[in-house]
């Protein structure tokens, strides 16, 4: 980019020397006279302006001197308010175009948001007609089958309950985009509610060789929340700390009460960790650390842009603390329900 040139009212009104001999007061020689003169006085130490030299000089009268300066001011000031009104007119021209630009982004973001909730609710029922039949099969009561087409089945099975739940953590996403997640409040049992997903998790940590152990406050109050959603997140949180850390690590749950009126509730494991440049990023939706076609760990990458969604819908805010290779913890207060 190249530097602009600074204004100065030579731009935009001719100098006065120049002035003058279009005006007809004085020649090319006598602007030189005068010139001459402004040198020879600034040797001696003065400093006069160039209308002074050409009156010293008795080139022009005074009068007809303030009479150039006043059409020049009138001039320069006439040029100021057209360069305006100039201005003006590309700033809102700019405006509008911007206007536009985040009109057609609103536009696309809310076909998109569309499409995903459209799309997610399309496929619910064929994979409804799936599960059920996976289930009838599994169970025998198409007949029987053997331990070989069992095996397939379940494992057919969880890749359905798969499906299922990134078609309901997109339409999720869907409603979330529009502002329309809906959070129902209650008085929660915060110390049953993260005992039973860390319980529920407990099997898939000792698949990875992680240590899944959680540190529960006793007297911990319940606290105001919608509990499906809580659970959620909290599930997320724990399924994700066990994905990203290495076997012998381990995976720790705490829920604390903080003064009277929070508990905070965090997730916190010794695995990969996140760079400090991208510890925002984690949180856009289908934002993927690892976006090679190589990479190493699965998801859609809307998991954590869910968490922060539901956790937001609570009035409250998710932190994260993380250090690469040291792993990372996620933290966040809810309202405490005080009797």
């Amino acid at each position: 980019m190249t530097d602009q040139p600074q204004l100065t009212p030579e731009m935009l009104v001719p100098r006065m020397g120049e002035y003058l001999i279009q005006k007809g007061l004085i020649t090319p020689e006598d602007l030189q006279r005068a010139l001459d003169y402004q040198q020879e006085e600034v040797a001696k130490g003065n400093r006069p302006i160039l209308g002074e030299a050409l009156v010293a000089l008795k080139l022009v009268e005074r009068s007809q001197l303030d009479q150039a300066v006043t059409e020049q001011i009138i001039q320069l000031r006439s040029a100021l308010q057209a360069a305006n009104r100039t201005l003006e007119r590309r700033v809102e021209e700019r405006t509008a175009e911007l206007q536009n630009a985040l009109a057609r982004v609103s536009e696309l973001s809310q076909l998109k948001s569309n499409f995903v909730s459209n799309i997610s609710h399309e496929l619910r029922t064929p994979l409804t007609h799936i599960k059920g039949y996976l289930e009838l099969l599994v169970s025998e009561s198409l007949g029987a089958i053997s331990e070989e087409q069992r095996h397939a089945l379940q494992v057919s099975q969880n890749s359905a309950g798969k499906l299922e739940t990134l078609i309901e953590d997109l339409i999720m996403v869907s409603l979330a985009s529009r502002g329309e997640m809906s959070i129902s409040l209650g008085n929660v049992d915060i110390h049953r509610v993260a005992s039973l997903v860390v319980k529920s998790a407990a099997e898939k940590a000792e698949k990875r060789g992680v240590s899944l152990n959680s540190m529960i406050d006793d007297d911990v109050p319940p606290v105001q929340a919608d509990s499906q959603k809580i659970a959620w997140v909290l599930n997320h949180l724990i399924d994700n700390g066990i994905k990203f850390t290495p076997s012998g690590g381990r995976v720790i749950v705490s829920v604390k009460r903080e003064g009277e009126n929070l508990v905070v509730v965090s997730v916190t494991d010794t695995g990969i960790g996140i760079p400090t440049e991208r510890q925002k990023d984690i949180f856009e939706p289908f934002h993927q650390l690892d976006g090679s076609s190589t990479r190493h760990h699965g998801g859609t990458g809307l998991g954590l842009s869910l968490v922060r969604e539901i956790i937001e819908a609570h009035g409250s805010m998710i932190e994260v603390q993380s250090l690469e290779g040291r792993g990372s913890s996620f933290r966040f207060p809810l309202l405490a329900v005080v009797k």
